[in-house]
């Protein structure tokens, strides 16, 4: 099922931590037509960052994904989004710690909420990760987008200190791993 009818794109949102981390991952994946931080599957109606970051919200920090499946199936993007995150730890990505943080697939059908939640179950079953997987797997709610400063953090400031020691290694393992799919 498309999210574009006109265009035949999906849409898919994932929560890995810290949206600058995945942001900077994704918008170098062939397939991948467009990227947007922002929050999703809290309470508060159109939260603000500062509102976020209390934990108060319910919402988690988030990129939301349009892409072709006839260049990149979620099956794949999926399998990017748990080499570029730890699928094991609540609420918490290295340092950040919170349940902005936590690690999660926000479906936009019930298609892709099958086949999440089967990938899922696949991982775990085949114990791929040596405590047990957190993310949940839910529909999509409540989305915000993120403040324009958030926007492509990484590719206009790659030389901060956070996006030197944490995104810039996910993007080469990325880079690195499934090197078929860089743009």
């Amino acid at each position: 099922m498309s999210d574009n009818p006109s265009t035949g794109r999906e849409v898919i949102v994932l929560g890995g931590g810290c949206f600058w981390c995945t942001e900077a991952v994704f918008v170098q994946v062939r397939g991948i037509t467009d990227v947007e931080s922002g929050y999703s599957n809290g309470h508060v109606p159109q939260p603000s960052y500062e509102q976020v970051c209390t934990g108060n919200t319910g919402h988690n920090e988030v990129v939301r994904l349009e892409f072709d499946p006839a260049v990149i199936s979620l099956r794949d993007i999926l399998a990017i989004f748990f080499l570029i995150h730890d699928p094991t730890t609540l609420n918490r990505q290295g340092n950040d710690v919170g349940t902005q943080y936590r690690s999660g697939i926000y479906c936009t059908s019930d298609a892709q909420r099958a086949e999440a939640q089967a990938f899922v179950d696949a991982l775990t079953q085949e114990q791929i990760y040596p405590r047990p997987i957190v993310t949940e797997v839910l529909p999509l709610s409540n989305y915000w987008p993120a403040e324009d400063y958030h926007q492509d953090f990484f590719e206009r400031n790659p030389y901060q200190g956070y996006c030197m020691a944490v995104a810039a290694p996910k993007v080469a393992k990325f880079r690195q791993t499934f090197s078929r799919f860089v743009k």
